[in-house]
């Protein structure tokens, strides 16, 4: 089998901010997105999640290291702006469309500039709308249409210029069970269907869990990764790295007498456990 070609390439990836007392957002961080990948990266606030998306996506620049998009180093891109209309669609927690277009308006936007003429433009917006489904919507302002629609709109719009890399900072985060799930399902689907490389960074596990890879985050570094499993595994991981899974593994006895008073052979149940947590998580 021939070896996809890297899309997103980082190398010993380092931002600081502020000089007096200066914060390590990002800690030489080394990762690599293959073609067709769909990955998550997790972790809580603060551990530089949307950092990395920034240098990625050539919002920001590195204090040190290295990043190559589709084998191009960014510091060496003369018009970043360009390129990252070219190469790079994003997609917010708050979907960023302009609130005095059209749907369909506000899906042109990233084609302004290039040599087409406004029919073609006009056209491909179309396409793309009615790949999301809300060809019946583009006339619509984002003030008509739901957060659901907003982010349906918000991923056209970045499918548009067909990128090499979609980059998706909490794509869900402000909308309700229902169009949440639905957004993840079309992401999933441009993933499979369409061959989308997706980067999408997130604190929800529900979400990781329908990507192929998740890399954890804690502190500016990438501590941990795995190709994502069966929904059962995955769920024993996430108890793995929860407060009691932490314990069990380690033999606290307060943990192991809660369960005491659960089951009748509670030391014999959390050695078994912490045995199959390890397993799991190694």
């Amino acid at each position: 089998m021939a070896e996809r070609r890297t899309i997103v390439a980082t190398r010993d990836l380092t931002k600081v901010y502020g000089t007096a007392v200066p914060v390590v957002a990002l800690d030489h961080v080394n990762l690599d997105v293959h073609e067709g990948e769909m990955v998550a990266v997790m972790r809580p606030s603060g551990s530089g999640k949307s950092t990395l998306l920034n240098m990625i996506g050539a919002l920001d620049r590195p204090t040190s290291g290295t990043v190559l998009i589709d084998g191009q180093d960014l510091a060496h891109v003369k018009d970043l702006d360009r390129f990252r209309a070219r190469t790079v669609g994003f997609v917010f927690q708050m979907h960023n469309l302009i609130p005095t277009l059209t749907a369909l308006e506000n899906v042109e936007v990233p084609l302004r500039g290039q040599v087409r003429s406004a029919q073609q433009r006009r056209a491909r917006a179309r396409e793309m709308l009615a790949l999301v489904g809300m060809a019946d919507r583009e006339d619509h302002l984002p003030s008509q249409l739901s957060g659901g629609q907003r982010q349906r709109v918000a991923i056209a719009r970045a499918l548009v210029n067909e990128p090499s890399l979609i980059l998706a900072d909490e794509p869900t985060g402000n909308l309700d069970s229902v169009s949440g799930a639905e957004i993840l399902d079309l992401l999933i689907r441009l993933n499979r269907e369409h061959n989308a490389t997706i980067l999408i960074v997130t604190h929800d596990r529900n979400i990781a869990r329908a990507t192929q890879r998740i890399l954890e985050m804690r502190d500016g570094r990438i501590v941990g990764e795995h190709r994502v499993a069966d929904p059962f595994t995955e769920d024993l991981r996430a108890f793995a790295q929860s407060a009691l899974g932490q314990k069990l593994m380690a033999g606290d006895a307060e943990a192991i007498a809660h369960l005491a008073r659960l089951h009748n052979n509670a030391a014999e149940l959390a050695a078994q456990m912490a045995q199959v947590l390890r397993a799991v998580i190694s």
